[in-house]
C-alpha cells in the first residue's frame, strides 16, 4: 500500500506532519523523510507524488536546505509548499527575493480555477500564509496560477502541471479549500491510490514489530491511557507472549487508577500485565521540584530506571515499547527534517536517558490521537478504553503546579474524580477531548460554616480538539460547572475556590504547568 502513495520531504516546518495527516485523510499512504534523501531512496519508496514542505530557510542563503537535483528530474509530480515553492522556483531558474514585509496569517487569493490544482475551487479564497521571501520571477515556460490581493505570487505551475508550487499552506485548517487543493494534486494530478486505512496501518506495523523484535522479548509500558493501551494491543497482536505489559504506579495517577487500569487492560487486551508500586522513589526525586520541565525529565528518567530494574524479573528483555505520539515528538522539539522549537519535554521523548539498556519501539510515533483511536477500534479494543480522555505520562505531576506532596496529590485526586464523574453524569464526557482539574499554589480566603477558611484554589479545564496540536475551551453548561464547584468544595476540605479555564491552544497549552 506504500506504492502509489505520497512522499513528503521535510525542510523543518512545524506543519510537515499536518501535510502527512491531510494526505492520510484522503486514504492515501504518506510518509515523511528528511529533505536530503537520495534519489535511490525515493525510487525504492516508489511514490506517486512528492511534496516538499515549508521551512525556515531562505533558498538563496549559504546554508539553505537543498534537495537531491535528481529528485527534481524524477518523473513523478512534485508539489512545493511555502519554502517548497521557493525551492522549486529557484531550482528551475526563477527568482526568489527577501522583501521588507511578508504575509502572515489569513490572506485572500485570486486563483485561476482552470488549472487542475484549483479544480472546483472559487476564484477568490482565504488561505494561511507564513513567509517573508517572495517569488519575483517565475521560471521559463511556467505560469502564475494564483496571486494574493496585494499582487504577491501565491501559486505557480510548469507547462504540464508536474511541478506545482503553493506559497500558502493548504494543510492548515484555516486555509479555505485546502483539502480540496491537496486532493486535486494527489488524485487528479498524481493519481495516488486511495486504499490506505487503519487496517493497512495495523498490518504494516505488525510486520515491522515482528521483524524488529525477532526472537527477543519486549516490555510494554502502559498507563491505562489510550496511547499505551493501543500500543500494547498492537504489539501483543504482533509478538504474543514475547511481550509483557507493565504498569508502573508513580504515585501520580488518578484516584484508584492503577487498580482500575490493570483490571481493564487484562479484560480488554488479554495479555499478561503486572503492576509495580514505585511511588516512593518517584516522589522522593520530585520533592521540592517546582519547574515543570525538570519534573518531566525526572519522571522520564526514573521510568527507564524502574523499567530496567523490573525487567530483570522477566528474563532477558531487549526492547521497551511506549505509546509515543507525534504531538509528543513535535512539542518536545524533535522533527524529521530538523529540530523545531521545544514547547515542553514529554517524559517519553525529551526526558529519556541517553544510556538506556533497552531499544525503544514506538509503533504509534507517527500518528495523531484520532488516528490512534481508529487503530484501537481496528484492533477490537473496547470503546471505554479507546475513547478515554488523554492522560499525561507524568500524570498529576504536571497538574500540581509547584511542589508535589502526598497531601496535594490526594487533594487533586479527589477533586479530579468528582469533576470527571459529573461530566459522565451529565453526558458531556464524550463531547470533550480532555478534561481535568489543576491544583494551583495559591490559597484564598473563604467562608464555610460561618468560619473563615484559607484553602487551595482549584482550576477546571475542558477542551475540544482533533489532534491535540490546537484546542478550544469547551463550553460546559453553567449548571454542570455549578454542580462540580459545589460538590468539590463540599467534599474536598482543602479546596475553597474553583475557577474555569477558557484559554485556547494556542496561546496556552492543553495542560497547565
Amino acid at each position: 500500500m506504500k506504492n502509489n502513495g505520497a512522499m513528503i520531504l521535510d525542510f523543518g516546518s512545524q506543519y510537515t506532519k499536518l501535510i502527512a495527516r491531510r494526505v492520510r485523510e484522503e486514504n492515501i499512504y504518506s510518509e515523511i523523510f528528511k529533505h536530503n534523501i537520495s534519489i535511490d531512496e525515493v525510487k525504492k519508496f516508489n511514490p506517486a507524488a512528492i511534496i516538499l514542505s515549508g521551512g525556515p530557510s531562505s533558498v538563496f542563503s549559504n546554508n539553505a536546505l537543498r534537495v537531491d537535483p535528481e529528485i527534481l528530474k524524477y518523473n513523478k509530480p512534485i508539489l512545493g509548499i511555502c519554502y517548497g515553492l521557493q525551492l522549486l522556483v529557484h531550482s528551475y531558474g526563477g527568482n526568489v527575493e527577501e522583501k521588507n514585509s511578508g504575509e502572515y496569517g489569513l490572506s485572500k487569493l485570486n486563483v485561476d480555477n482552470s488549472h487542475d490544482i484549483f479544480n472546483s475551487v472559487p476564484n477568490e479564497i482565504n488561505t494561511w500564509m507564513s513567509h517573508m521571501d517572495q517569488v519575483t520571477k517565475i521560471p521559463l515556460n511556467w505560469r502564475v496560477v494564483a496571486k494574493s490581493t496585494n499582487e504577491i505570487i501565491a501559486a505557480v505551475s510548469n507547462h504540464d502541471s508536474s511541478r506545482i508550487g503553493l506559497q500558502f499552506h493548504p494543510e492548515v485548517i484555516h486555509s479555505e479549500y485546502g483539502k480540496d487543493i491537496l486532493r486535486n494534486f494527489l488524485i487528479k494530478i498524481a493519481n495516488c491510490s486511495t486504499g490506505w486505512n487503519a487496517d493497512n496501518y495495523v498490518k504494516d506495523q505488525i510486520l515491522n514489530i515482528k521483524k524488529e523484535v525477532g526472537n527477543g522479548k519486549i516490555i510494554i509500558g502502559v498507563s491505562g491511557g489510550v496511547d499505551s493501551t493501543v500500543a500494547a494491543a498492537l504489539i501483543h497482536k504482533a509478538v504474543g507472549n514475547k511481550s509483557t505489559a507493565v504498569l508502573i504506579d508513580h504515585g501520580l495517577m488518578r484516584k484508584n487508577e492503577a487498580e482500575t487500569c490493570v483490571l481493564a487492560l487484562k479484560k480488554g487486551l488479554d495479555v499478561n500485565i503486572h503492576s509495580f508500586d514505585e511511588s516512593d522513589i518517584f516522589l522522593s526525586k520530585l520533592e521540592g521540584i517546582r519547574d515543570p520541565e525538570e519534573k518531566r525529565k525526572i519522571i522520564g528518567n526514573q521510568f527507564i530506571k524502574s523499567f530496567e530494574k523490573i525487567s530483570k524479573k522477566f528474563g532477558e528483555i531487549s526492547f521497551l515499547a511506549q505509546g509515543t505520539l507525534y504531538p509528543d515528538v513535535i512539542e518536545s522539539g524533535f522533527g524529521v527534517g530538523g529540530k523545531s522549537q521545544a514547547i515542553k519535554s514529554h517524559h517519553n521523548v525529551g526526558g529519556l536517558p541517553k544510556d538506556m539498556n533497552f531499544k525503544l519501539i514506538e509503533p504509534l510515533r507517527d500518528l495523531f490521537k484520532d488516528e490512534v483511536r481508529k487503530v484501537g477500534i481496528e484492533l477490537g479494543l473496547p470503546s471505554e478504553l479507546v475513547q478515554r480522555h488523554p492522560f499525561p505520562g507524568p500524570g498529576l505531576g504536571v497538574r500540581i503546579i509547584g511542589s508535589i506532596t502526598k497531601e496535594r496529590i490526594k487533594t487533586l485526586q479527589e477533586a479530579d474524580k468528582i469533576f470527571i464523574d459529573i461530566l459522565h453524569e451529565d453526558n458531556l464526557y464524550n463531547q470533550i477531548w480532555q478534561a481535568f482539574a489543576v491544583l494551583i499554589p495559591i490559597k484564598t480566603v473563604g467562608v464555610m460554616g460561618d468560619q473563615r477558611t484559607y484553602e487551595n484554589l482549584l482550576a477546571l479545564r475542558a477542551v475540544t480538539s482533533v489532534d491535540g496540536m490546537t484546542a478550544d475551551w469547551f463550553k460546559i453548561p453553567e449548571s454542570t460547572l455549578a454542580k462540580a464547584s459545589n460538590k468539590i468544595v463540599n467534599n474536598v476540605k482543602s479546596v475553597n475556590r474553583i475557577v474555569y479555564d477558557i484559554t485556547s491552544k494556542p496561546p496556552g497549552t492543553i495542560e497547565w504547568e
